[in-house]
């Protein structure tokens, strides 16, 4: 997260990460949702906060996720299955499910196949939004596996040289493990900025930078702006000039695999609210030996954390280090929760009498 993105530490509210899971996990099970599978959609977003990536924590996603259960959008008890099988791969029908709580279920069937095969793939169709990507990656780690996921998401971004919306912000995630190391994992989307992180500058009062958005006709705002109330996204590069295609490219191919080739539609239709998700699992040992592999992989990011750093900068990041160096700090110190946060997650409890330890 960029500076601008992070609540003020000297109004902030800390919060202890286990506090603020069974807090999270009360509120799921008061909207239908099943004890486990409570729990697991808030340490999905429990564990965002603590990496940092507060767009995809509970500080921004839980009031969208109570809003989408108390409509319907989001059915509290889905009855998914597997609806296309192979050794490597399988076909989910989410039937409205939270992603957050399906993901690493179709994650532990990549896992499984990728334990039988060397590789396993899972489509999932019918669903909704996934929270923090890198979470499902990273489940991969343990097994000595490489993990990835995307998600194909409702259209908020133009194509190059588009003027509406066609793509999602439509993120990639590839968790690779390593031996002492912290593991590599790159989580981004592929559009100039994650779209929920436009909520939390608005929240903050934060200037959003050159290159985000586009206007009303479709031209990019090349100069700092305040969040507007509605938006829509530049691709990753933000013009041609700048490899904008890129980003746009990027994002096709997520929709295309989290969406078409799922066969429950795409970012833009069906659109909101219907999201479609690819995780994998690639098993190391299924290509090299998983230990030679991990001592490898830790030479490979001292390499590169070792390069001479920039005029300016004292030293390289690779990524998922800034994300693990936060949530060292953070599971000590606590999360900090702007105090908007915290009286949303007060006033939400007392509505629902569920018992809030922030």
């Amino acid at each position: 997260m960029l500076e601008q993105f992070r609540v003020n530490l000297d109004e902030a509210i800390f919060a202890q990460g286990e506090d603020l899971k069974r807090t999270a996990a009360g509120v799921f099970e008061k909207m239908g949702v099943p004890a486990e599978d409570a729990l697991l959609a808030a340490d999905v977003l429990v564990l965002a906060d603590l990496r940092g990536v507060d767009s995809h924590g509970v500080s921004n996603m839980l009031r969208s996720y109570v809003t989408g259960y108390q409509s319907g959008s989001i059915n509290p008890r889905p009855d998914w299955k597997v609806v296309r099988e192979t050794p490597s791969t399988a076909n989910i029908d989410c039937d409205r499910g939270l992603g957050v709580i399906l993901a690493p279920k179709g994650m532990d069937i990549a896992i499984q196949k990728a334990k039988q095969v060397g590789v396993g793939m899972v489509t999932m169709g019918n669903a909704r939004h996934l929270g923090m990507a890198s979470y499902h990656a990273m489940l991969a780690l343990e097994h000595d596996m490489i993990g990835v996921c995307m998600t194909s998401c409702p259209p908020s971004v133009v194509p190059t040289f588009g003027a509406e919306p066609r793509l999602g912000t439509n993120p990639i995630a590839f968790a690779v493990p390593s031996g002492n190391e912290a593991p590599f994992v790159f989580d981004a989307a592929t559009s100039s900025v994650a779209g929920n992180k436009i909520g939390i500058a608005r929240r903050l009062g934060a200037k959003l930078e050159p290159g985000w958005l586009v206007d009303a006709d479709g031209t990019p705002i090349m100069e700092e702006i305040d969040a507007p109330d509605s938006y829509t996204l530049l691709p990753l590069g933000s013009t041609r000039e700048l490899g904008s295609h890129k980003g746009y490219g990027l994002s096709c191919m997520v929709d295309i695999l989290g969406g078409v080739l799922t066969g429950y539609g795409y970012g833009a239709v069906p659109g909101r609210p219907n999201f479609g998700h690819y995780v994998a699992a690639y098993s190391v040992d299924a290509f090299s030996d998983a230990g030679e592999f991990k001592t490898t992989m830790d030479e490979w990011l001292q390499m590169m954390k070792s390069t001479k750093p920039a005029p300016g900068h004292d030293r390289v990041l690779v990524a998922g280090q800034a994300e693990a160096e936060v949530e060292e700090v953070r599971r000590a110190d606590g999360i900090p929760l702007h105090p908007e946060v915290v009286q949303w997650l007060r006033d939400t409890c007392s509505e629902l009498d569920v018992a809030c330890l922030i």
